[in-house]
């Protein structure tokens, strides 16, 4: 796979690699305020930020904390975008939304907050920077964000553990990071 060093970080690029629209999917979640609308708002002023599509998007689901359990449960979704930025454009724009929002720096690590919009993965590409880590660090240790990934598609391969989401949802401890689907008049 070919690999290059951008000003941001190593960037690892599959060889049929186009130069154009990336398939991303973002996990977004908030446990302060409406939370289920605070998701909504986020994704939406994704898309109206400009050269943006939503593709498709999970069922929402109202998550355990994980890590830092002393606060509230979160809703959690997850939606695939076709975006023309590229992953530290796409970073820059989500933590815009994020300060929009009044989101401010995390007094707590894994604390309360009233939005979070993570960039899981892009295309297959694997990107590691100080500023952004592609695929996300934690998502295969995550309940939250692999069930998400699964209503949109479990077929989607880890490009760097090389499994499926199903199989990696399946190696998680079922009794650990409850949730459960979030119905809600969309």
């Amino acid at each position: 796979m070919p690999a290059s060093y951008t000003r941001h970080g190593f960037v690892k690029m599959p060889g049929n690699r186009s130069v154009g629209n990336y398939t991303v999917y973002i996990g977004a979640g908030s446990n302060i305020g409406n939370k289920l609308a605070n998701c909504q708002n986020g994704i939406e002023s994704l898309i109206k930020s400009g050269g943006t599509v939503l593709k498709d998007q999970s069922r929402f689901y109202k998550t355990e904390p994980v890590d830092y359990q002393a606060q509230d449960w979160f809703i959690n979704c997850v939606a695939k975008i076709e975006t023309a930025k590229n992953p530290f454009e796409l970073l820059h724009t989500l933590k815009s939304i994020e300060r929009d929002v009044g989101r401010v720096a995390d007094p707590v690590k894994f604390g309360p907050r009233i939005l979070d919009l993570d960039i899981l993965l892009v295309d297959n590409l694997v990107v590691t920077s100080s500023k952004l880590v592609v695929p996300h660090p934690r998502m295969h240790k995550r309940r939250f964000v692999l069930q998400p990934i699964c209503d949109i598609d479990a077929k989607i391969i880890h490009p760097v553990l090389m499994k499926n989401m199903q199989s990696l949802l399946e190696m998680l401890d079922e009794d650990e990071q409850r949730i459960e689907e979030y119905r809600c008049a969309y």
